[in-house]
């Protein structure tokens, strides 16, 4: 007698709470499920359901072994799928959520693409700065961005992201330029979520502590701020590099300027999914189509 026998009927009656439901789920017959769950109680000498005439219940030692056959269960079910799936296109559907002004420049078109080359994907996007627990909200792929907070996910990643110090050339005219993180101290600094500063000084990461008369969490909005000529401000390339670029900013700081490899855009993924076709191809597509971005060829981005 296989060590397997009786498993999946005994895992179908723990979910569905009786025989005969587990019965009609499994395409069997009631009397059948029974036996095969009484032989796995005299394998293993230990009784795994209270019973009763109106109740199927899991004893102490029954909801051990369940979380266990689970655990099992999936790792059969992603066995299979990854093999049935090896060939095929994305389908299905995909569940990503990423921050929010990044996912609207980055993220979006290039998932658009793919749904547009693969019409069976089905996608859901939740755009915003929320943290997300991806397996306890059922999420497929998670984008986030700076230095990686949770080990449990599988982490890939995506593409490098250089944070700038800067401010307008009429501002500097005005306050003078700062040479030195300690020159922070004399500079109206543009807050957002955080009273601190991040940057780089002989391969370490240094915090420096920074203060002004204006705050507000969102990003664009410290970008007019400092657009305006209000003040310093420090931002995530994708913000700022147009505007570097046309002179509108003058990028300060250029021997503290963070950019480790602790750092970057990443693809976050719950333990097993990283096995499906749907998860595998659109990670793979926008590792390609991120790290291809021009400005990454600029000094600076690691």
């Amino acid at each position: 007698m296989s060590r397997w026998e009786g498993l999946e009927e005994f895992v179908a009656v723990a979910e569905t709470g009786g025989f005969s439901a587990a019965a009609r789920r499994l395409g069997l017959s009631a009397s059948h499920v029974s036996r095969q769950v009484q032989r796995l109680e005299e394998r293993m000498q230990t009784r795994l359901f209270h019973r009763s005439t109106r109740l199927v219940r899991l004893t102490e030692a029954g909801q051990a072994f369940f979380q266990h056959c689970r655990q099992l269960q999936d790792g059969f079910d992603e066995a299979f799928r990854s093999v049935l799936d090896l060939e095929q296109s994305p389908k299905g559907l995909l569940r990503i959520t990423s921050s929010a002004v990044y996912g609207e420049r980055y993220i979006v078109p290039l998932i658009n693409e793919l749904v547009a080359e693969h019409p069976q994907l089905q996608v859901e996007m939740e755009l915003d700065n929320t943290p997300r627990d991806l397996v306890q909200e059922g999420y497929d792929i998670a984008i986030r961005l700076g230095r990686l907070t949770d080990t449990r996910l599988v982490a890939v990643r995506l593409a490098p992201r250089v944070m700038y110090v800067c401010a307008t050339p009429d501002y500097l005219a005005r306050h003078g330029t700062p040479t030195s993180l300690a020159d922070l101290e004399r500079h109206n600094c543009l807050l957002g979520i955080s009273d601190s500063w991040l940057f780089q000084a002989d391969g370490r990461e240094l915090s420096q502590r920074v203060a002004g008369n204006w705050r507000c969490n969102s990003g664009l909005a410290v970008l007019d701020a400092a657009l305006c000529g209000i003040g310093v401000c420090q931002l995530p390339d994708y913000y700022v590099l147009p505007h570097l670029h046309s002179g509108a900013l003058v990028a300060l700081l250029p021997d503290f300027q963070l950019h480790s490899q602790a750092h970057g855009v990443w693809a976050l993924i719950p333990p097993r999914r990283n096995l499906s076709p749907k998860v595998r191809i659109v990670v793979e597509r926008l590792r390609q189509r991120l790290a291809a971005r021009p400005e990454y060829a600029e000094p600076g981005f690691a």
